[in-house]
């Protein structure tokens, strides 16, 4: 081989190297662009609701159980906006601007909210509501019973009531067996029908080995007097 064969090769080598360096780089760049591009999506409606302060005691419902109409039944006449409230769980692409006002806009995400929370109340009672739940009581998400004979006592939610806006939530604690306020003011004002009156027990029949055992301690409450 001479030296003009040699200096071609050499010349066809580089060539060769710079091609798979720019493929490379132009690998490198889509892969860049693909993560930024994830990184703008926005957060599904669900996952935005779930992340507000005092939204703690809501598990995620899953998406497939919303679409079942079956699961659904009776809310409509319930819940105001109830068709725009439900695309707007499920992020459906709607031209909400063009057909309602800027105040029917402000009732419509009030109605998703309150169209989440009674699928929520029917959800948690499910097989796969109550293994959601499970975990966050495990997290003693709901927080822990006030009194001192519970020995922090994890509680869950609970409503007094099946139908909304009649009382907000509350906390039962499965020791002494009676409900309370939750302790922080924003998860109070949750309604309660978004729980149901039946998953405190339902959820202990499903986990029995989450009662705690009785105690033969009792409160009893007692009236101050004036001492003189």
């Amino acid at each position: 081989m001479n030296a003009q064969d040699e200096a071609s090769q050499l010349a066809e080598g580089v060539a060769a190297a710079e091609l798979t360096s720019l493929a490379d780089c132009g690998d490198e760049e889509d892969e860049e662009e693909d993560v930024s591009a994830d990184d703008s999506e926005e957060p599904s409606w669900i996952a935005w609701f779930l992340s507000l302060r005092g939204n703690e005691f809501f598990c995620e419902v899953d998406e497939e159980y919303i679409q079942d109409d079956f699961n659904l039944t009776g809310l409509s006449s319930l819940v105001p906006y109830y068709d725009y409230a439900l695309d707007m769980i499920l992020d459906v692409e709607m031209a909400i601007e063009e057909s309602l006002t800027e105040e029917q806009q402000e009732l419509v995400e009030s109605a998703a909210e309150m169209l989440y929370g009674l699928i929520h109340a029917r959800y948690i009672i499910t097989n796969r509501g109550l293994q959601a739940m499970y975990e966050k009581f495990a997290a003693v998400s709901f927080g822990r019973c006030p009194r001192a004979f519970c020995s922090g006592q994890p509680t869950l939610p609970v409503g007094r009531s099946d139908m909304p806006r009649n009382y907000s939530v509350h906390v039962f604690c499965p020791s002494c067996r009676d409900i309370f306020t939750p302790r922080s003011s924003r998860s109070a004002s949750i309604d309660g029908a978004y729980f149901g009156t039946t998953f405190p027990h339902l959820f202990m029949m499903t986990f029995p080995e989450l009662i705690p055992p009785s105690t033969t301690q009792s409160y009893v409450k007692c009236c101050a007097r004036n001492h003189k």
